[in-house]
């Protein structure tokens, strides 16, 4: 089955669960951040065991669910968790939900993360929204066939995270009162966290936080021509920073947990009003 025969039938299999859903802006749930979803009015739920061609997430605390309803009157689409590549998918998986959220009509999509910070004054707690990447793994989506029905074969990324998306976030987040960061992401393969020496290259780079997935779909969003903003959660100061302390999941989840509720209302925010040209 090629690429595309995959995709349309996610898309039949999703369009069969909920006819009536039209989706026409995509949200992607990090660790930690799964409670936006419950802002969601209207909604229908898909396992993603029962959309063909998605991958299990790997993570326990990632539902594995899609959600199809209105955020702030705008249909949406969230997806509640993704797969990674550190669980040994292989990319075109990895990417293939977001695929198919575009070929199901998403205009614009919002990916978002669990993050540790590389700037002390960007601490635990704080949503970043990501202006740019760098991606330290090697991977790239789209090795292999290139599939012209979903983009051309070598396209531009200068302006992946699109700019007046994030002036957008921006003001929301003022209205909102959240105090909005803003910085370089980092893909860092995984599963484990880095090292100390690892974050100071990574900071001489220009990198500004640290995870461990968005990049990908990133790519291939771009590569469809759908337009990408992405934030993440700081969830802690990445290794080597804070003296004595250790990094683990369960700070992942408890500060991502923490910032969900100011994730649901710059969304909220954001979404109001919102049109396809804006």
């Amino acid at each position: 089955m090629s690429e595309i025969d995959a995709l349309d039938a996610a898309v039949a299999a999703i369009r069969k669960a909920a006819p009536a859903a039209v989706p026409r802006v995509g949200i992607v749930l990090g660790s930690g951040l799964g409670g936006v979803a419950d802002a969601v009015v209207d909604a229908v739920d898909i396992p993603y065991g029962d959309i063909p061609g998605f991958p299990k997430p790997g993570v326990a605390s990632h539902a594995g669910r899609l959600r199809l309803g209105t955020l702030s009157s705008v249909p949406v689409a969230v997806l509640q968790g993704r797969a990674h590549a550190y669980e040994g998918n292989p990319m075109v998986d990895v990417v293939r939900p977001v695929r198919v959220l575009a070929r199901l009509g998403c205009s614009m999509i919002i990916l978002t993360n669990a993050a540790g910070s590389l700037r002390a004054e960007v601490g635990a707690g704080r949503l970043m929204l990501i202006t740019d990447h760098i991606n330290g793994t090697g991977l790239n989506p789209l090795v292999g066939p290139n599939e012209p029905a979903l983009g051309q074969r070598f396209f531009d990324m200068s302006a992946a995270y699109d700019a007046a998306l994030r002036t957008r976030l921006h003001g929301a987040a003022t209205a909102e009162g959240i105090d909005l960061a803003e910085g370089v992401y980092y893909w860092a393969l995984g599963p484990s966290f880095e090292t100390p020496a690892e974050i100071r290259a990574f900071r001489t780079l220009g990198a500004d936080a640290v995870g461990m997935s968005t990049v990908p779909e990133t790519t291939a969003l771009r590569h469809m021509g759908v337009r990408v903003a992405a934030i993440s959660g700081i969830t802690n100061l990445a290794a080597g920073m804070v003296a004595g302390s250790a990094l683990d999941h369960a700070e992942t989840m408890t500060q991502g947990s923490a910032m969900a509720g100011n994730l649901t209302r710059l969304l909220s925010r954001f979404l109001t009003g919102w049109t396809d040209a804006a």
